[in-house]
């Protein structure tokens, strides 16, 4: 049933307080929300109630498995939403170096987040983020709000409130704007329920690998299993954090990742936007700004500077709508950096998936 979404503008340093209680009184009443934070706009929900839940997958047509994120509004809540008797020393390590900010824990859950919330799993993923409307709604919705990604499920992730409402009118009662969200992924994913005390990334973001390694009193870093061979989680496996099992961040058009030297990529997308036109298709590229005046597509998405991993972050979900605005068809990429380290591991990460996995090495 189709409701009416209102779109509310914020100030993102001062947020109003009246506004915010307003919002708050939706998500109180089981209703939702669509708000920033600083990695990407999420839809809230109330974490402990079910039906909040349901509505949620329902309005972004997500997979009831694809658990969802907890968020919160301080670091002592970790414990009410996390079996407190459960939640390992590396956890309150990790909050007191990137808390509040873009890292979410997965960890053993407390009996009150229901199993609607957390994908049907033991666990839950937990999330403090440092956006100011972000902080203010989760206090004036009553501390726990529910949060996936507030984008129609599939396409790419919201990083400003004219991307909700492309995907959500009409699904939520209420949009928060707060202006375009600083970093432009979604957080890391971190889950900390091995015995061994070995931190495990679920999923790339903000927070690299190397600055989880830094933490005192960190015993090691190591990647899921599935993102060491870059092909997803299988079918059969449930997901244990948001984005790790389902196509993500797609765009509409084919997206193929070309990697190798820089020449021999540029060559390789040219031949293929050629190929591409003389069929009549319409053509994109993603480049850097080094390369990004060589093209002759239809569009051409500058994504930053070679090496401007923040860049490329900050703009790759944007540029992916931009082309889908376009009615692009054929889509090539260049892939961001060694894709192995730093943050982009992040933006490899999504582009993989956007893709569907399919990559040109040259």
């Amino acid at each position: 049933m189709a409701v009416e979404t209102r779109l509310i503008r914020l100030d993102p340093d001062a947020p109003e307080e009246a506004l915010l209680a307003e919002a708050g009184a939706v998500i109180r009443a089981g209703g939702l929300v669509a708000f920033p934070t600083e990695t990407v706009y999420g839809l809230g929900g109330d974490a402990l109630n079910a039906e909040s839940s349901r509505r949620i997958y329902a309005a972004k047509g997500r997979p009831s498995d694809n658990p969802l994120i907890v968020h919160i509004a301080r670091r002592e809540d970790l414990a009410r939403v996390a079996d407190a008797s459960r939640i390992p020393e590396t956890a309150w390590r990790l909050a007191e170096a990137f808390w509040p900010g873009p890292l979410t824990m997965v960890l053993w859950a407390d009996d009150c987040i229901p199993r609607q919330t957390t994908g049907g799993l033991d666990t839950v993923a937990v999330r403090f983020p440092s956006d100011r409307i972000a902080q203010g709604l989760i206090r004036a919705g009553g501390g726990f709000i529910a949060a996936p990604s507030a984008n129609r499920s599939g396409r790419p992730s919201p990083t400003t409130a004219a991307h909700c409402l492309e995907d959500l009118d009409g699904r939520v009662e209420m949009i928060l704007d707060g202006g375009q969200s600083t970093i432009g992924l979604e957080s890391t994913i971190v889950d900390l329920t091995e015995a061994d005390g070995i931190v495990t990334i679920l999923r790339p973001g903000y927070v690299t690998r190397e600055a989880l390694a830094a933490v005192p009193g960190i015993a090691g870093v190591r990647l899921d299993p599935a993102l060491e061979k870059q092909t997803g989680v299988p079918d059969e496996v449930r997901p244990k954090a948001p984005g790790m099992k389902y196509r993500h961040y797609a765009p509409k058009g084919a997206l193929t990742i070309v990697m190798g030297d820089p020449m021999a990529v540029s060559q390789y997308i040219n031949t293929s936007i050629s190929t591409a036109r003389a069929a009549g298709k319409r053509t994109g590229v993603l480049a850097s700004a080094e390369t990004s005046d060589s093209y002759a597509a239809d569009l051409v998405c500058n994504i930053g500077a070679r090496g401007d991993e923040e860049a490329a972050a900050h703009t790759l979900f944007g540029a992916l709508r931009a082309c889908d605005e376009a009615g692009i068809e054929v889509i090539c990429a260049e892939a961001p950096g060694d894709g192995t380290s730093g943050l982009s591991a992040a933006v490899m990460n999504r582009l993989l998936k956007a893709a569907g996995y399919h990559v040109i090495k040259v």
